[in-house]
């Protein structure tokens, strides 16, 4: 009883650690435009008296010089495309690795997966040229289509082990109702694996939102920057000196990531597991 009892007090003590800079980033936010760095005694004595300024974040979003509502929505846009890109090439390509016998299927996989030991920067230059002959710099396309994360090997890897573990008898009795190659992977396979589909979504989803390199090179105007593009402009607006103006927008830019991740944790955990039950 003791050593349990000593076992979550640590974990409560490493969560309250790890959650303690995201608790000062929000109290920060909240406090008057302008004000200086608070100290921990100021901090608890605005949270005693209630003084939240909440018009932080109609302030940030509404500012004049940087148009942070487009910088939002650009975001919104570019993670949908490479979330849903992410998915469908991932699924389908799980798929054929797992349940369509075709001569040199293990080889060729095992060249797919070692096209995960080549780092994303290796491919910034190449697809940078490639989307520049193409037109498609400052445009959705040219942020969404070839996306570094896209070519990754990690989501396929991921789908196809957890597309093997699935009783192929399920494909066999589907194959009996007239079902083909599309209607096993839409009817057997995908309703089977909706863990392991949310675990893909949500690694596109906070590589994408979070992705700095790729948006700031692949555009040249303002108004088609992502939210970590634009917000890092937005810093130095005030001369790197407006904390509280500085913190709400950080807020803005970390809080889908932890909505996203609260929302799919349970499939998150599940489908890293199970995926690993067949190789």
């Amino acid at each position: 009883m003791i050593r349990k009892g000593l076992t979550y007090l640590m974990l409560a003590a490493f969560a309250a650690f790890t959650l303690a800079p995201l608790l000062w980033m929000v109290l920060v936010s909240l406090r008057p435009a302008g004000s200086e760095l608070p100290t921990f005694p100021a901090l608890v004595e605005g949270v005693c008296c209630g003084a939240f300024h909440w018009e932080n974040y109609a302030y940030v979003l509404g500012f004049r010089e940087l148009p942070v509502a487009r910088f939002a929505w650009n975001s919104v846009v570019v993670t949908c495309g490479v979330v849903g890109f992410q998915l469908v090439l991932c699924s389908t390509a799980a798929y054929a690795f797992a349940r369509i016998p075709f001569p040199g299927r293990g080889p060729l996989f095992a060249v797919f997966l070692l096209t995960m030991m080549i780092p994303s920067q290796a491919m910034i230059v190449p697809l940078f040229l490639v989307v520049k002959e193409l037109g498609w710099l400052n445009t959705y396309a040219g942020l969404i289509i070839p996306y570094p994360y896209l070519s990754t090997a990690f989501g396929t890897f991921l789908l196809r082990q957890f597309f093997a573990a699935v009783p192929k008898a399920l494909d066999d009795a589907a194959r009996i109702d007239g079902c083909g190659h599309f209607g096993v992977f839409r009817h057997v396979i995908l309703p089977s694996s909706k863990p392991a589909l949310a675990t893909i979504a949500a690694f596109a989803f906070i590589w994408t939102w979070t992705d700095f390199y790729w948006p700031l090179l692949s555009t040249s105007s303002v108004r088609m920057r992502t939210l970590e593009v634009g917000l890092s402009v937005f810093k130095h607006a005030y001369g790197m000196t407006n904390w509280p103006l500085q913190m709400t927008a950080a807020v803005m830019v970390t809080t889908p990531v932890l909505v996203m991740f609260l929302l799919l944790q349970r499939f998150f955990v599940r489908g890293v597991v199970m995926s690993g039950i067949k190789g």
